[in-house]
């Protein structure tokens, strides 16, 4: 008897299909009521020690593990059921799901052991407070498309977890849109926010599913700017929610307008078996195809007609609502074509009013923002955002979502504008995907290990990264090695496909991308300069094999020793050699090795159109391949595109995204001294900023997504000040979209706090080093040794410093009297520092100050006759009065410890300053490189020359009664001078 006998797995789908919509219920009871149907041979499985016998034998991928692992999931991750009050996606809500199916102990281990709890992170919202309407008993009866939807994913091999997550991510944004049916009009605006290339698209796919089963019946999405763009989402909603029928429309299969596209002849789009109208279900007319964007009266203006099946009641009325078909246009951001769109729903007879529409915005944060101050005399809109407002006026039952993975120009919408598209109801953050190969993947953030003990294996930058660094114009010694790096891990996907089990044809797309700018004559000398590179290469002659060899040598097999996951790694270039040739070949046999891609049609040598063919090309592009675009098979990206703001940068980043089979291929080559204006920059510091802009984003809403007293901490409408930036020079977005951000006070218990506006005025930096000094004068003669040991890492960071503990009051004094050249960035940490020094009991008590000491003692300096020499620090501003980052990593767990916010550090001198209500302060006496040759041979110094900088951390303990850990205020234009919200009442305890 095996676990896939088949009466058994029929037996057992059959019991959990009738669980699947509603609670557990007893095992025992429900096998038997189903073993009715079926022959008497099914009885025998019907007892728990048959189940428990097969689940001894079976392996995670039998068919009866994976009936059981889809349902659990589906339980695990439901959100507050009516059956139990555990939270989801936890060991308490297996328990209680084993528990109501009646599982003896034995039975929950097996299934554990096969089925593991998926602890992932859920989407994280932030939203103002709704009226919940969206439950499992409002839809019953009525799902069509996300069903649909839901079974192709999971053909198309999406783990249950993942539809799982998929599931509750748009219930969070369906739930907070307006009940279709209500009497009353009201018009929600949210935004989701998601990571480059991630899967953005399959939420917004799975939101339109569930709203038009809800009621929504005019679906308009907005798909980028660019024709391309537009056609990629045509297609996929085309494919994976309209169906086949719905295309179709009683029309001869080779009328299709995907005829000629191989997914459409391999019956990969989504089938119902019938027109969903004829089966009991309800039509999705399509408005616009995959190659027309919407036209006026294309189809005539009947075509956006609504039918009523009771013409006395109005269409949001469920007898009409649910019984009339759905309207699914895909547009394209330009002024022209939504201009048609508002003339034309001006003149249907519908009355506007009566439409429940859902506004899907993809990539919200282009052109769909305001970028004009409205304050300003005589100041218009811009033409896409003038658009969507008079959308949105026009259809007052119409929700706007926004998706966009640059979130932060939308947030800084004003929130007063009630036509713009602030998302005012919701912010929903998705979680990051499994196997997404994101910004992070490719930095060393939060690193404990030392640059120079850094490897392929412990370094994401040292795998991944290579520099740009060129003598010139002329010089492409880079180029042609990330070229020969294309070739070779071309080599190596072909290798994995013969010799890895992988199969042939696995890697469809294997491509190159080459951005330096926008220009199209930029473009057209690169496809000179790389056209000669590429036929110059000798790929097939001793001088290449040359070059790939010591490539191969040198950097991709020690990568891929230590980073392939169990993918097939030749052992030696020589075993790799029999597949340089055809790698070679696909992609340069056609005598086209190259595509450009920016729209001049004199330059197009090829088509970049993933959906039709097999595409092994080097990419020269632009804007078109800068956002939403996704280039597929990217394995090796030549970077060079400089820009002033980090959304635009992240959405350059088409080297983010999901790298099954290849991610220790993934090579970026990132120019480190290029030219901006007058600034060189390094695009790697750059990307690196972004990331921590981001995720010091995503960490904020998380934080503040959690309810206090039922309510929510926040609302969109104060998110703007928890916006972050890294780099002076790199604005979280164009300047021109930045509104509303004025932060009172960051709480910040057992978190390392960085300042960096210091002044540049001689007279503030000599005031600031005179408060110090005395601080200075009160720590320990002699340095002593601190460390903390980090055990997960096997890291000790150890360094010598000068000590003092002073009283908390002597210490806020001090900084309430330093200046800065940015006062407001300090502001709200001395609001934090003010209220936790006067709390008494609650607050901090003393504070540990410590000054590190280099180890070369040599490098020292004397501020002040009573203050003892010092170590000084070589830091700059990065071309701008804020300097990066100050402190280095290694004192962090040290200070972290000692305030609480660290477990035990295994070094007795540094717990023995451990003490309840203790706050650590580090110093760093900075000299700018313009200063260093003022410093004389006894380390005597102008004190206007040095900069002391400071970073705290404050005790861990040291949070306030309402939980809350910040303050602000967001300026709203209809409320100059006042909080959005009350400040004061925050005080309150």
């Amino acid at each position: 008897m095996t676990s896939t006998d088949p009466l058994r797995v029929t037996l057992h789908g059959a019991a959990l299909a009738d669980m699947g919509g509603s609670r557990p219920k007893k095992l025992a009871r429900a096998l038997i009521y189903q073993a009715e149907d079926l022959p008497h041979e099914a009885e025998r499985h019907c007892l728990e020690e048959d189940f428990r016998t097969a689940l001894r034998s079976a392996h995670s991928t039998d068919q009866l593990v994976e009936l059981w692992r889809r349902q659990l999931t589906r339980w695990d991750y439901q959100e507050a059921p009516d059956w139990t009050t555990t939270a989801p996606r936890t060991d308490e809500r297996r328990r209680e799901v084993f528990r109501l199916l009646g599982l003896q102990q034995d039975t929950a281990d097996l299934l554990d052991a096969l089925i593991p709890v998926s602890k992932a992170a859920g989407p994280v919202v932030i939203s103002d407070t709704f009226t919940p309407w969206y439950t499992p008993q409002s839809q019953q009866g009525r799902p069509w498309y996300w069903p649909a939807y839901r079974r192709l994913l999971a053909d198309k091999g999406w783990p249950e977890y993942a539809v799982a997550g998929l599931d509750v991510a748009t219930d969070h944004v369906l739930e907070r849109l307006a009940d279709p049916t209500r009497p009353d009009a009201y018009q929600a605006k949210g935004l989701v926010v998601g990571y480059v290339q991630s899967g953005k698209t399959a939420n917004f796919t799975g939101v339109i599913a569930k709203a038009v089963d809800a009621g929504y019946r005019l679906v308009i999405v907005l798909g980028g700017t660019l024709n391309m763009l537009r056609g990629q989402t045509q297609r996929r909603l085309d494919m994976e929610l309209v169906g086949r029928e719905n295309i179709l429309r009683g029309e001869s299969e080779y009328e299709s307008d995907y005829a000629d596209d191989p997914a459409w002849s391999q019956g990969k789009f989504l089938t119902f078996g019938g027109l969903p109208s004829t089966v009991g279900a309800f039509d999705i007319v399509r408005m616009t195809t995959r190659d027309d964007d919407y036209k006026s009266l294309l189809q005539g203006i009947v075509a956006l007609e609504f039918e009523k099946q009771e013409p006395a009641l109005p269409l949001y009325d469920p007898r009409n609502l649910h019984r009339s078909s759905a309207r699914l246009m895909v547009v394209k951001k330009n002024k022209t074509i939504l201009g048609k769109l508002v003339k034309d729903l001006n003149k249907i007879k519908t009355p506007l009013s009566e439409i429940p529409v859902l506004i899907i915005d993809d990539e919200s944060d282009e052109a769909s923002v305001n970028t004009a101050n409205l304050t300003r005399p005589d100041a218009e809109r811009t033409a896409i955002n003038r658009k969507i407002s008079e959308l949105l006026s026009m259809l007052p039952r119409a929700q706007y979502v926004g998706y966009t993975a640059t979130p932060f120009a939308n947030v800084f919408v004003d929130p007063s504008d009630t036509e713009d598209i602030f998302p005012k109801d919701f912010i929903v953050s998705l979680p990051r995907p499994d196997g997404y190969m994101g910004a992070r993947d490719f930095h060393d953030l939060d690193s404990t290990i030392t640059p120079r003990q850094r490897t392929f294996a412990n370094s994401n930058e040292k795998a991944h990264i290579r520099d740009i660094l060129v003598q010139g114009d002329e010089d492409d010694t880079c180029l042609q090695r990330a070229m020969d790096m294309f070739v070779l891990t071309g080599a190596m996907k072909l290798y994995r496909e013969d010799k890895g089990g992988l199969g042939e044809r696995r890697f469809q797309h294997h491509t190159m991308l080459i951005h330096e700018s926008v220009r199209t004559d930029v473009h057209r000398e690169l496809l000179g300069r790389v056209t000669r590179l590429w036929w110059d290469s000798g790929y097939t002659g001793a001088r290449g094999h040359g070059r790939l060899r010591e490539l191969f040598d040198t950097d991709v097999a020690p990568v891929s020793e230590v980073r392939a996951g169990g993918h097939a790694v030749p052992s030696s270039y020589d075993e790799l050699l029999p597949y340089v040739g055809p790698a070679a070949m696909r992609i340069g046999g056609d005598d086209q090795p190259i595509i450009v891609v920016n729209g001049d049609k004199d330059l197009e040598t090829g088509e970049a159109d993933f959906d039709k063919r097999s595409i092994w090309k080097i990419l020269i592009g632009g804007q078109k391949l800068a956002r939403g675009f996704t280039v597929e098979g990217l394995t090796v990206s030549y970077f060079r595109r400089r820009t002033g703001n980090a959304s635009t940068l992240m959405q350059m980043g088409r080297w983010f995204g999901f790298r099954e089979g290849y991610r220790d291929l993934v090579r970026l080559y990132l120019g480190r001294g290029e030219t901006m204006g007058k600034k060189e920059i390094d695009l790697y510091d750059a990307f690196e900023a972004i990331c921590l802009d981001e995720e010091s984003f995503r960490a904020e809403l998380a934080q503040y997504s959690v309810m206090v007293d039922g309510l929510p901490q926040v609302t969109p409408a104060q998110v703007p000040p928890l916006v972050s930036q890294h780099l002076p020079w790199l604005r979280p977005t164009s300047p021109t979209k930045m509104y509303n951000a004025r932060l009172v006070e960051v709480r910040s218990p057992g978190s390392w706090q960085e300042p960096t506006a210091y002044p540049t005025k001689a007279s503030d930096l000599r005031r600031n080093t005179a408060l110090w000094a005395p601080l200075f004068a009160s720590l320990s003669a002699t340095p002593e040794s601190f460390a903390h040991h980090f055990a997960d890492d096997g890291i000790t960071h150890r360094f010598d410093a000068l000590a003092a503990v002073v009283p908390s009051t002597r210490f806020l004094e001090l900084v309430k009297e330093l200046r800065w050249r940015a006062p407001s960035q300090f502001e709200p940490h001395l609001t934090y520092l003010r209220e936790i020094t006067l709390r008494g009991e609650r607050g901090v008590e003393d504070w540990l100050v410590l000054a590190p000491q280099h180890a070369n003692r040599s490098k020292r300096i004397v501020i002040g006759p009573d203050v003892p020499a010092l170590s000084w620090f070589a830091r700059d501003r990065r071309r701008d009065p804020l300097f990066g980052a100050v402190s280095d990593r290694k004192h962090r767990g040290v200070a972290l410890r000692v305030a609480g916010a660290l477990p035990g550090s295994g070094d007795p001198a540094t717990e023995r300053f451990v003490k309840e209500r203790r706050g650590v302060v580090v110093l760093y006496p900075i000299v700018e490189t313009q200063h260093r040759d003022e410093i004389d041979q006894d380390g005597g110094i102008d004190p206007a020359k040095v900069v002391v900088a400071f970073a705290f951390v404050a005790p861990a303990s040291a949070r306030v009664g309402d939980g809350r850990v910040l303050r602000f205020t967001t300026v709203d234009s209809s409320r100059e001078g006042s909080a959005i919200i009350d400040a004061s009442r925050l005080d309150q305890d």
